[in-house]
């Protein structure tokens, strides 16, 4: 039997990697009005995150579900943007399913009392 086969990094010893870089990506949900998303809200991601609240608000629907439980992470700017979103919602509501465990708590301690958000657990 052969030894198994050691595979060594080609970075110089001491290089440092280079930062990933944030992604986002946006997928519709089935089976209800709504989308997923998937990766990261900042400033690289925020135009992909502002375009589907956009699409959200423009939908006009009851009720449209955000399910965010594969999202990492999301900045001010990108929590900003959804507090928009919500205040153009009217008497509608946008649900966030299993956001991160931050952004909830940083909607409510900047934009209070947002009567479209609902915080779903799952």
């Amino acid at each position: 039997m052969s030894e198994p086969e050691v595979v060594r990094s080609r970075r110089p010893a001491g290089a440092v990697p280079a930062p990933a870089v944030p992604w986002l990506s946006v997928y519709p949900l089935t089976g209800r009005t709504g989308f997923r998303a998937v990766g990261e809200v900042t400033l690289p991601t925020h135009r992909i995150w502002e375009r589907a609240l956009e699409d959200a608000v423009r939908d006009g629907r009851d009720v449209y579900f955000v399910e965010l439980s594969a999202l990492s992470f999301v900045d001010v700017a990108g929590a900003e943007a959804l507090a928009g979103a919500a205040r153009r919602f009217g008497e509608r509501r946008l649900v966030l399913d299993r956001p991160p465990a931050v952004l909830p708590r940083v909607l409510e301690l900047l934009w209070p009392g947002l009567p479209a958000i609902e915080v779903a657990a799952s």
